[in-house]
């Protein structure tokens, strides 16, 4: 199993619990895609400032 689909697994599981019935697989799937890319994009962002902070004097 891929980590985007223990993910998916996760989030459906979580939701269940909470009243979220609703969603078809394709919407998790499709909610961890994005919560993966805006990871990717807080962790660039994060890294850039850090070297940054490195080069300044």
């Amino acid at each position: 199993m891929s980590v985007k689909a223990m993910m998916a697994t996760i989030l459906h599981n979580q939701l269940k619990l909470r009243g979220v019935h609703s969603l078809a697989p394709s919407d998790y799937e499709e909610i961890v895609e994005l919560l993966i890319e805006q990871l990717r994009e807080l962790e660039l962002g994060l890294a850039a400032r850090e070297i940054t902070n490195k080069h300044e004097p």
